[in-house]
């Protein structure tokens, strides 16, 4: 059965970017989203896939999401979330991320929720992840990590499992 899981990174508003960015950049973020997604499908949707700076992400089937009939190399494109995950009902777990949109859509399918907290509250934000229900979603587990050198701000990578439907 496919696990349908959302991974994002998020400020202390709930913020994931401003003008099709990140809000920052957090490399220990960046090396865990990696790790995580790696070797499994991303959905994502058009503008997100637009602002990846080297194009697709690699060891990932990268599928896109666009009201528009357009062609992009190395991705699949699709025109709603129903058809992207019937492209990967063969896989053991789909990771959706982003943008904001595509999260909000997709918080009431999802199995798993891959949250990094930035502990850090950034200015101008204009996209935000839906808030998370704990009577929906419980926390599985938390590894927190303090700003070094690399990472500039505290961040805690979270993992939370849907315990039931609205």
């Amino acid at each position: 059965m496919l696990t349908k899981s959302i991974i994002v990174a998020v400020d202390n508003n709930n913020a994931i970017g401003k003008d099709n960015k990140l809000l920052c950049h957090l490399p220990n973020d960046l090396k865990y989203f990696k790790s995580v997604t790696s070797g499994h499908p991303v959905i994502m949707g058009r503008k997100t896939f637009d602002s990846l700076p080297n194009g697709p992400l690699p060891n990932r089937r990268n599928i896109v999401l666009s009201r528009q009939d357009i062609l992009i190399d190395g991705c699949e494109v699709c025109h709603s979330m129903n058809e992207a995950l019937e492209l990967c009902k063969d896989e053991e777990v789909v990771f959706i991320i982003g943008g904001a949109s595509i999260y909000k859509d997709a918080m009431t399918i999802a199995d798993k929720l891959y949250v990094t907290y930035i502990d850090h509250t950034f200015e101008n934000t204009d996209a935000f992840f839906p808030n998370i229900d704990t009577t929906e979603w419980e926390e599985v587990s938390r590894t927190y990590n303090s700003p070094d050198e690399k990472n500039r701000y505290a961040h805690s990578f979270v993992l939370y499992r849907r315990v039931c439907q609205k």
